[in-house]
């Protein structure tokens, strides 16, 4: 399906938009991807997801989720599909996967380690008791495979790459979880909270993240 069409809610003259919804870490993915890259952007904020944009609606009209990209009228959705897209697209900054074909392939592998910690993640906040604390264990499980695999500052080796922008948004919620969940992280996981401080220390991912908040 082609949507690349003009309508009456995007000016003609933005080359770069995305859409999105603060609390959601799949937008601070594409935001950090874009400020890496150091690209001008325009973000549009969707005030409420029960009462969706007409634009979201028109440039995601399969899904009707944020994150949206548009380039030039051309609309691109599914976080990992996006940043993959903006780390070809825009090549005078660092890249964000290995050009190395295997080293690239394992990059998209972990990336999509989402599965496995976001979800997890929600269930530390959302549920109690023994449902909680099989969550916790499953959440400390993963993040403790994550630290495993990384021998240098970042995934991507030195520099911020493709696994450190997927999975650093992750990290303004971490606080949620630890106080729904009574455990901590920099006990648990001191290298994991390492790695994301870390992370935390770059411009484009300090600028691109906000504090989770849960009653």
């Amino acid at each position: 399906m082609d949507l690349s069409m003009k309508h009456e809610y995007l000016p003609e003259d933005l080359q770069v938009v995305s859409l999105g919804f603060w609390p959601t870490p799949f937008v601070a993915r594409v935001k950090i991807a874009l400020a890496e890259k150091g690209v001008q952007s325009e973000y549009k904020e969707e005030e409420d997801l029960k009462n969706k944009s007409s634009l979201l609606l028109q440039m995601n009209p399969i899904h009707k989720k944020v994150p949206v990209l548009i380039h030039n009228g051309k609309p691109l959705s599914e976080s990992l599909i996006v940043v993959q897209y903006i780390d070809e697209v825009w090549q005078d900054g660092p890249p964000l996967l290995p050009s190395d074909p295997y080293l690239r392939s394992q990059a998209m592998f972990w990336a999509d380690l989402k599965r496995y910690i976001y979800p997890v993640g929600w269930k530390v906040w959302t549920t109690k008791a023994e449902e909680q604390d099989a969550a916790k264990k499953e959440f400390l499980e993963n993040t403790g495979l994550l630290e495993e695999l990384k021998d240098k500052p970042f995934f991507g080796g030195e520099n911020l790459g493709f696994v450190d922008v997927t999975l650093i948004p992750i990290y303004s919620w971490l606080p949620v979880y630890e106080k729904f969940a009574n455990f901590s992280l920099v006990v648990e996981r001191p290298k994991f909270i390492e790695w994301a401080k870390k992370c935390m220390e770059k411009e484009s991912v300090s600028k691109s993240s906000r504090p989770a908040k849960a009653q």
